[in-house]
């Protein structure tokens, strides 16, 4: 069943509030930050908001740095309580994409009850899809010069000799988190509640399939394509 209701913000004018969802290695960094520019709102990742609020001491950052600090996830409240700070800015009039949360139905909910206290909902939800085997390719195709710090990737950014830096001729590392088996798994461990989350918002029509497969400027104007569409109600 598709939900065709306006949500209206604080002072009662449309705003557009999108969910960028995508698996690590799908791009979504680069094209919230693309979509941000394009529609004239802020990208409000989770991790940056924490970074910018214990940096600023607000009270909510001081709150969030406890847990940051022995380790543990900030809870959900809280992490909502940051994006309804941010969204209630006058940056925010006109809408935000938002990045990192929710990850979990519970979160989703949890999100759309406070938004629909304040007269909001999640406009659309943009999903970047690419299969498991082109994430892991990406992914796993990192390597970094332990001497210098230059990234490189085995596909889109090679070295001029393999396995050796440009800069010193130092011999190539792959960090940990980057080796196959274990981007792997942590693929495995993000992807099943990310998709229970686009599967929740997709029983009110609200997501929108993007193949993450494609460039990045097609990427972007895919997205863009979907967004117009749903804002002229044909989608």
């Amino acid at each position: 069943m598709t939900d065709d209701r306006s949500a209206t913000g604080p002072g009662g004018g449309k705003r557009r509030i999108i969910l960028l969802m995508g698996a690590a290695g799908a791009g979504k960094g680069t094209q919230a930050d693309r979509l941000a520019v394009e529609l004239g709102t802020p990208h409000l990742a989770s991790g940056n908001l924490f970074r910018a609020a214990i940096a600023a001491r607000t009270e909510l950052g001081a709150r969030a740095r406890v847990y940051m600090d022995r380790g543990e996830l900030v809870p959900d409240a809280l992490t909502i309580s940051m994006f309804m700070d941010e969204l209630s800015r006058p940056s925010a009039e006109r809408g935000a994409i938002l990045d990192g949360f929710p990850r979990t139905v519970g979160q989703a909910a949890a999100l759309d009850n406070v938004l629909a206290e304040r007269g909001d909902r999640i406009d659309a939800v943009v999903y970047i899809e690419v299969p498991d085997d082109v994430l892991v390719e990406r992914l796993a195709g990192r390597w970094v010069c332990p001497t210098c710090g230059t990234p490189y990737h085995e596909l889109t950014d090679p070295p001029a000799a393999s396995g050796r830096c440009d800069r010193d001729g130092t011999d190539l590392v792959q960090r940990d988190d980057d080796r196959p088996e274990v981007v792997r798994a942590r693929l495995e461990r993000q992807i099943p509640p990310m998709l229970e989350v686009i599967d929740h918002y997709d029983r009110s029509g609200r997501v929108v399939r993007v193949d993450g497969r494609q460039s990045i400027d097609a990427v972007t104007s895919d997205i863009m394509a979907h967004l117009a569409a749903r804002a002229d109600g044909r989608a």
